[in-house]
C-alpha cells in the first residue's frame, strides 16, 4: 500500500511503487530458489524454529514472527490508508464507493467460485479466500512501470477497488482464521488499542500538547508500547495478530497516522514485505507428476489470473449499467487492464494460503507454487493489457486538435 503525500516528495527509493514491485518479486523468486538448493532444509528448519518466554506463556515460531508480527505493520498502513480514503478520499460517500465496491464484489465472489469448482468435495475447499485477494502493491508497481499515460480516473478506480479488496481480506482473517478466543485476551488489547487511539489525539496539530510545544517523544514511545501490547494480546487472544495492525490503523488521529506512514512504509517496502515475500516462497518443490497435484494448486493457478479478471470486469459493467450517469464508471476497455491487475494476489493470497493450509505443509507449499504462479501469469496478462491501453492514451493525447471550420459564407476572420 503506498501512500500519496499532498508535497510529492519521495526522500526515499523505497517508496516508489515500482521498486516495492521489483523488490517483491525478486524476494519471493529468491526463497523459492533457496528452498530448492542444498541450504533449504536448513534454513526451513530454523523458520520452524521457536522463541519462547515461559513466565508469559509466550511461545512463537520465527515463520510466525514474520507472517503474524513483521505483517502486522503492513495491515497498520493498510487500515490508515483504508480509513483514509473512507473519511476523506475516493470512498467517503456511498455513492463514490458504490462502483469500486460492485466490481470488488465480483472480483472476490467469481474467484472463490472457480476455486470451488475445483476443490469441491475434497478437504482442500476451505481455501476459497486464497485467490480473491489483490496486492495493491504489486498491481500499483506494475500499474506505474506500464500505465503512465493512463487517465488519473483508471488508477483512483484501482485504488478505490484494491482497497476495499484489502477490507475484504481482513474481514476473512478476522472470521474464518480465528480460532480458540480468549476473552480476557481480547480485552486487555480493547483496552491497549483504545489507550493508543486517546493518546495520538495529543499529536493533533491543534491539540493543546501540541500548541505547547511539548517534547513530542514520551507520546510516540508510550504509543510504540501499547502498539507491542495491543499485538501481543491478540496473539495471545487467538485472532490473528495482524488484526491488531487493522485496529491501530483505525483508531489513530488522522494527522499522526499520516505522518506514522510516512516513517514507516520505506521501512515496509523495502524490508517487511520483501522478507514476508521471501519466507512464504520458501517451498521445495514437489516432484510429482502434474495429475498428482491437489485440487487447491488448479483452484488457486485458475482462480486468480482468470477469476479474478471475469469477475473484476463483470463486476465494473455490472456497477457501470446501475450508475450510467456516474462519471466514475469506466467502459471495458479501461475495465479490462483494472480487472487483470487485481489478479496479482502476491502478498495478501500468500498469507491466506498460509491460513488456510496451516495444518498440511505439503497443501500449503502447492498453494504457494499456485499463487506465485498464477499472480505471474496475471503479471504478464495485465503488463500486456495495461501497456495497449496506455499507448491508445498517448496516440489520442499526439493528435492535433482539429481547428473549428468557418460556416459557409463566412469569412475565417469572422468565424475567428
Amino acid at each position: 500500500m503506498t501512500i500519496q503525500h499532498t508535497d510529492g516528495h519521495r526522500t526515499s527509493p523505497f517508496r516508489s511503487e515500482r521498486v516495492a514491485a521489483g523488490l517483491l518479486l525478486v524476494a519471493a523468486i529468491a526463497g523459492l530458489v533457496v528452498a530448492n538448493t542444498v541450504v533449504g532444509p536448513r534454513l526451513l528448519e530454523f523458520m520452524g524454529d521457536h522463541l519462547a518466554i515461559a513466565a508469559i506463556g509466550f511461545d512463537i515460531s520465527v515463520s510466525h514472527v514474520i507472517s503474524d508480527g513483521l505483517l502486522a505493520v503492513f495491515f497498520f498502513i493498510v487500515a490508515v490508508e483504508l480509513r483514509r480514503e473512507l473519511v476523506i478520499g475516493e470512498l467517503n460517500s456511498l455513492a463514490k464507493a458504490a462502483l469500486p465496491a460492485i466490481a470488488a464484489i465480483g472480483g472476490v465472489v467469481v474467484p472463490a467460485l472457480v476455486y470451488f469448482s475445483f476443490t469441491a468435495g475434497t478437504a482442500v475447499v476451505d481455501g476459497w479466500p486464497i485467490p480473491t485477494a489483490t496486492d495493491i502493491a504489486f498491481a500499483l508497481g506494475v500499474l506505474a512501470i506500464f500505465g503512465s499515460a493512463l487517465p488519473t480516473r483508471v488508477r483512483v478506480f484501482l485504488m478505490a477497488l484494491a482497497v476495499l479488496d484489502d477490507l475484504v481480506a481482513i474481514l476473512i482473517i478476522a472470521f474464518f482464521f480465528t480460532t480458540d478466543v480468549r476473552f480476557a485476551s481480547i480485552g486487555f488489547a480493547a483496552i491497549a488499542i483504545t489507550a493508543f487511539g486517546a493518546l495520538s489525539r495529543l499529536l493533533r496539530p491543534r491539540s493543546p500538547w501540541f500548541l505547547s510545544r511539548r517534547p513530542h517523544w514520551p507520546v510516540i514511545t508510550a504509543m510504540v508500547v501499547l502498539a507491542v501490547l495491543a499485538w501481543f494480546f491478540t496473539y495471545q487472544s487467538g485472532v490473528h495478530a495482524t488484526i491488531a495492525g487493522v485496529a491501530l490503523g483505525f483508531v489513530i488521529s488522522r494527522r499522526p497516522g499520516g505522518r506514522a506512514v510516512h516513517a514507516i512504509e520505506p521501512w515496509s517496502n523495502g524490508v517487511i514485505l520483501p522478507v514476508f515475500a521471501f519466507s512464504a516462497a520458501l517451498v521445495v518443490i514437489p516432484a510429482v507428476s502434474l495429475s498428482e497435484l491437489s485440487p487447491a494448486f488448479w483452484g488457486i493457478l485458475v482462480a486468480l489470473p482468470v477469476g479474478k479478471l471475469v469477475g473484476i470486469t463483470v463486476g465494473g459493467l455490472i456497477g457501470g449499467w446501475i450508475f450510467r450517469r456516474r462519471s466514475g464508471a469506466l467502459g471495458i476497455a479501461d475495465l479490462v487492464p483494472v480487472a487483470a491487475l487485481g489478479g496479482i494476489g502476491f502478498t495478501v493470497s500468500l498469507l491466506m494460503n498460509e491460513l488456510a493450509f496451516r495444518g498440511n505443509r505439503e497443501v500449503a507449499d502447492e498453494g504457494v507454487l499456485a499463487v506465485l504462479i498464477g499472480s505471474g501469469v496475471a503479471i504478464a496478462v495485465s503488463a500486456v493489457a495495461v501497456s495497449l491501453r496506455a499507448r491508445h492514451y498517448r496516440r489520442l493525447r499526439s493528435q492535433p486538435v482539429p481547428l473549428p471550420q468557418p460556416e459557409p459564407g463566412r469569412s475565417p476572420s469572422a468565424t475567428a
